[in-house]
């Protein structure tokens, strides 16, 4: 997925663009685009935060960004095809100027944050907004498609194994949805499905939960130090394995280990304690 942030410039002309790549757009704050097939007969659309526009494709057209503030992202094929269920080359869709839809606002909303904060939950978190985001546009926009399938069940065992052994195998690299879908021969489309259905989780929140099992675990160890942990679990930054440790388990990584600590120096006094009150007993 292409994420382009594009911020408000009076004073630049209308450009002529062509994008050969699926994009849509979110308005980050209120403000105007000109659009329009010729220069000479361009169209203003006024759009407040949260609205969206979804590109035309191979077709040349004159934008002009005016005074606003917005998000664009370029959805790749392989994304559209898995979310069509066997679909075929390109996935067409129906461009729109201006159009609303909470679930792909909050998606963009949610990849805006991640850009901010420069990208830290990597790679499979886009892959599985990408994978939701193609799925809304699919549903709504295709101008030919297939239905989005409601599979029932979900992964067999052998598959949830699979995947686990991976995860593990893995845990410190930037893993991909397609390279966890492609493990149990399936579509990223598919995969996630069958994932969540069988799991109650994203594969984002469920290897993002086994990272932060294997960061307990590690804490647990006598010698273990705080700042050894991120990278061994798969975080690009200790400030982002910080908050997300804290969002989980409610304290940041720095309290559970002197907890740890703590507890076990009470457990070794309480056992001081019982041993000289045994020696007293047997004076």
């Amino acid at each position: 997925m292409k994420v382009e942030l594009f911020a408000p410039d009076p004073e630049t002309e209308p450009r002529h663009w062509v994008r050969h790549d699926q994009a849509f757009a979110m308005m980050l704050r209120p403000g105007s685009i000109e659009w329009g097939s010729k220069r000479s007969s361009m169209e203003t659309f006024d759009y407040t935060a949260g609205e969206l526009a979804l590109c035309d494709r191979h077709v040349g057209e004159w934008v002009g960004l005016m005074n606003v503030s917005h998000l664009q992202l370029g959805i790749s094929d392989p994304a559209l095809m898995a979310s069509s269920d066997g679909a075929y080359g390109e996935v067409e869709l129906r461009p729109s100027r201006k159009f609303v839809n909470p679930r792909l606002s909050a998606l963009v909303a949610a990849v805006h944050a991640e850009m901010v904060a420069g990208f830290p939950s990597g790679r499979l978190f886009l892959d599985s907004v990408e994978q939701a985001m193609a799925i809304t546009l699919v549903k709504d926009h295709a101008v030919r498609h297939r239905p989005v399938q409601i599979y029932q069940g979900g992964l067999g065992a052998a598959r949830l194994r699979r995947i686990k052994e991976l995860v593990h195998a893995k845990m410190e690299d930037d893993l991909s949805l397609d390279e966890m879908a492609q493990s149990v021969g399936l579509s990223t489309a598919h995969f996630a499905r069958m994932f969540r259905k069988s799991t109650g989780q994203t594969p984002h929140q469920f290897v993002l939960r086994q990272r932060l099992e294997r960061a307990k675990g590690m804490l647990r160890a006598p010698d273990a130090r705080v700042l050894d942990v991120p990278v061994a679990c798969g975080f690009k930054t200790q400030q982002h394995f910080a908050q997300v440790f804290r969002d989980v388990w409610g304290v940041s990584p720095t309290e559970f280990r002197q907890d740890l600590v703590d507890s076990e120096a009470n457990c070794a006094s309480e056992k001081d304690s019982e041993d000289m009150s045994l020696l007293v007993i047997s004076g």
